[in-house]
């Protein structure tokens, strides 16, 4: 059994151990943060986007003395093909709406950017912008829905 003196001994290298691990992590963390400008708050959003979707598993753990919670991060593989698939479908499914709401209206829009109106809407407000005043004026949008096209094109054939 070891003497009271040489347990704090142990305790304070344990401690000098610990703060200069501490050190060396936020070291790699301002690293990181140069090397791919990416700043630690969108890490911690880029995380618990994954979490959200199943991603990632988290496991929290809270510091006794300081009352701190340190999350614990993990890739979760399982599934992923599926998430993937399942996303995919998503966005295919919102670019078919997006182009039949393009395709099943005519648009009028501020030359000053405020806003964007449907034929109804504009002739509610006289084609008059109701932030700025000025006359709307009328949208070709045959370009944003050829863009559409050519993004749900790249698709293939996707059940819905």
């Amino acid at each position: 059994m070891k003497a009271a003196g040489e347990n704090q001994t142990d305790v304070k290298k344990l401690e000098k151990e610990l703060k200069k691990a501490e050190k060396e992590a936020e070291k790699a963390k301002a690293a990181a943060a140069d090397e791919y400008e990416i700043t630690l708050n969108n890490v911690r959003k880029i995380l618990f986007i994954l979490y959200e979707n199943k991603f990632t598993v988290c496991r929290r753990e809270r510091d006794a003395n300081s009352g701190w919670l340190t999350f614990r991060w993990q890739i979760n593989m399982d599934g992923i093909d599926y998430q993937i698939e399942r996303e995919k479908k998503k966005l295919y499914r919102n670019l078919i709406k997006r182009k039949e709401y393009e395709d099943s209206n005519v648009f009028y829009v501020c030359p000053q950017n405020c806003l964007r109106l449907v034929f109804d809407e504009a002739t509610e407000t006289d084609f008059i912008c109701p932030i700025c005043g000025e006359d709307l004026i009328f949208e070709d949008n045959e370009l944003f829905k050829q863009l559409l096209d050519n993004r749900i094109a790249e698709f293939g054939e996707m059940p819905k």
